[in-house]
């Protein structure tokens, strides 16, 4: 199995995406590119920890390949914008990826490369060292399946799912 990070925007919505693709075996929500040890959720609402809400993806690289990981990645979330996502402002919805080896940081490179142009230039989205990724609290797991009347789910992340179905329908599980 493989491992992927990446920061998007708010992890419920990566994670309520990713967790439904073949070849993913598990989704975790958290923070990664911290500046301070053991964030909780409150502290990464300031800013002031350097965490971007994240997700830890375990794939099989023999279903879905890294590099198709993150076409879905920049094809659920707008990697023009820095440091935010819809309403959701601050440094932690930022966009990035984490690479956890040399291979995926070339083939992040690569794809950033690829995907440019499509996005007129103005990709913002940043590849940083992978230090530490801190698992978020329980209640934030599997967040849009165990609150889909929330409005929040309504508003944002379902319709990001429908348009995931819609658009990559040969990804779903």
């Amino acid at each position: 199995m493989a491992k992927a990070i990446l920061a998007g925007g708010c992890f419920w919505c990566l994670e309520a995406i990713f967790k439904r693709i073949k070849g993913v075996n598990s989704v975790i929500s958290g923070y990664a590119g911290c500046r301070r040890p053991n964030p909780n959720y409150e502290q990464v609402c300031t800013g002031v920890t350097g965490c971007a809400e994240a997700v830890l993806i375990d794939f099989d690289e023999n279903k879905i390949s890294y590099e198709e990981l993150l076409k879905i990645f920049f094809s659920i979330h707008d990697p023009t914008l820095l440091n935010r996502q819809g309403a959701d402002v601050g440094t932690q919805y930022r966009s990035v990826i984490f690479p956890l080896n040399k291979e995926q940081e070339i083939i992040a490179k690569k794809v950033i490369k690829e995907l440019n142009p499509h996005f007129g230039g103005n990709i913002v989205t940043t590849i940083e060292d992978y230090k530490t990724f801190y698992k978020a609290e329980d209640y934030h797991q599997n967040y849009f399946d165990t609150h889909p009347q929330q409005g929040y789910c309504q508003a944002v992340i379902a319709p990001k799912v429908e348009k995931f179905k819609k658009h990559f329908g040969k990804y779903l599980k």
